[in-house]
């Protein structure tokens, strides 16, 4: 007989049917003349009850089955007489296909903390909690690359291993297979990475905009969905050290075409989360609402997952200046009472996670999009505007997490960038090729990146960006 999924039973089956499910156990009762078993396939959040009768036979093997058991059940569906489900299996065969010795098993049917569940990342999907935390996940993948594809975008595979530093900060992870106790050295004592595998200089990529600009600039609508690196020794709860990056790129589009691209697409990935992963957000809203109520009055959030959810779907976008942000954030009251982290004082200064919700949660009442920040505190591709003071970038604010997509129009003037990239030290040579495209045929154009841990942070209502990402890569810990 073929193997029945969980969430096709309590979907779709009917009572009489015979069926065959393989799963694993969450939990196991045991009475005098019956047992209950609750069994999970990852393919729903919802258990399926097995009912099993207990005579001689089926004792000794009950004995056998515990918390973490992968077992075989064939058995015929009937109405469940508990509250819950339409449906319960009544057991006419069970075969253990891999025991879960008791002593030994750390996920028992009792509540964990989060931190516990990451130094077991390997068996942290058995979990109800992180089985709603990857389900959302693909959903959330597969609305991304709908939506573009929809739209007619071409999603382009920019490189993971790179020559150039995009952002100019840095950071980032070497590759070379260079014998680090004793590399080659060139005439000046430096190590000489022309002996190296790709003869120079590479790095783990913090973008692929770059690259994906180029495709822009003979497709029109790209975007980029990969993996980025960044080595910041940042232990917090809003950074990874290995994380993916959405990032479409557009030619003919200004400052304006960009910013009306990103709201679309933030409220399609909410809309379609609520629609097609209603039963994991109204699991993970109920735990985030158990997780404030341990907190002080005063530090819970105003608003439940869901209505956080619908906050973006319900409110347009505001969108203001820098400076006008500015002069409401100095003017504001955490700022005249100093209750900010980092005062608001002197304009150009780069906004923090705490203005950004303020902003937010506080002033707007609705996501806002700040555009026009000063030039120096912004990346060298940014178009400059004729003040000479600003460049038309554009960053994307959310509630609770603050900045969730970053983005601009570029700077299409070959001398414009040039003088840039020499003003903040980016290698012309490196970049050789990314100045050529403001040779040939350039255009205005634009584009954006946003953080799909920083989405789904927000979307599943989890605090810590660990959670989102099946096996989180920050300073000392590459496990598993």
């Amino acid at each position: 007989m073929k193997r029945t999924k969980i969430i096709e039973i309590l979907s779709t089956a009917k009572p009489g049917e015979n069926v065959l499910i393989k799963a694993w156990v969450r939990n196991k009762r045991v009475s005098k003349n019956v047992a209950f078993i609750a069994l999970n396939d990852g393919s729903t959040i919802d258990n399926l009850q097995v009912v099993v009768d207990v005579d001689d036979k089926t004792e000794v093997l009950l004995s056998k089955i515990h918390t973490g058991a992968a077992l075989s059940v064939c058995g015929d569906l009937t109405e469940s007489a508990g509250s819950g489900q339409n449906v319960e299996l009544l057991s006419k065969d069970i075969e253990i296909l891999g025991q879960a010795n008791p002593d030994e098993y750390p996920l028992q049917p009792k509540k964990h903390s989060l931190e516990f569940l990451r130094e077991i990342a390997h068996l942290r999907f058995r979990t109800n909690t992180f089985g709603a935390v990857f389900r959302i996940r693909h959903n959330m993948t597969f609305a991304i690359h709908k939506f573009f594809n929809d739209k007619g975008f071409y999603n382009i595979h920019t490189p993971i291993i790179t020559g150039a530093d995009c952002e100019g900060a840095g950071e980032m992870f070497r590759v070379s297979v260079l014998n680090p106790k004793n590399p080659p050295l060139d005439d000046d004592g430096n190590v000489d990475y022309s002996k190296d595998f790709f003869g120079k200089e590479t790095n783990l990529t913090v973008s692929g905009q770059l690259e994906g600009e180029l495709a822009a600039l003979a497709l029109s609508e790209i975007y980029t969905f990969g993996p980025t690196f960044r080595a910041e020794n940042s232990n917090t709860t809003r950074h990874l050290s290995e994380f993916w990056m959405i990032e479409p790129e557009m030619a003919f589009y200004d400052i304006n075409d960009n910013m009306d691209l990103a709201e679309e697409m933030l409220k399609y990935l909410v809309s379609y989360a609520l629609k097609n992963c209603s039963k994991d957000i109204e699991f993970l809203s109920k735990r985030r609402e158990q997780e404030q109520n341990q907190k002080p009055v005063n530090q819970r959030d105003q608003m439940n997952l869901i209505e956080r959810l619908n906050f973006i779907l319900n409110n347009k976008f505001e969108r203001i200046s820098y400076t006008d942000a500015y002069e409401i954030l100095k003017i504001s009251k955490p700022n005249k009472k100093k209750q900010f982290e980092y005062p608001v004082e002197k304009w150009g200064f780069d906004l923090q996670s705490e203005h950004e919700r303020y902003l937010v949660e506080k002033h707007f009442l609705k996501p806002v999009i700040i555009t026009d920040y000063p030039q120096e505190i912004k990346a060298f591709y940014m178009k400059q505007n004729d003040d000479g003071k600003t460049a038309r970038a554009m960053d994307v604010l959310f509630p609770q997490i603050g900045e969730i997509i970053g983005g601009s129009q570029r700077e299409e003037d070959y001398n414009k960038l040039k003088t840039r990239m020499k003003e903040m030290n980016i290698p012309e040579k490196e970049l050789w090729w990314y100045l050529e495209t403001r040779k040939f045929g350039t255009v205005p154009h634009s584009g954006y990146g946003l953080g799909f841990e920083r989405l789904m942070l927000f979307v599943t209502g989890m605090s810590n960006i660990r959670d989102v990402i099946p096996f989180p890569r920050t300073p000392k810990n590459a496990e598993f």
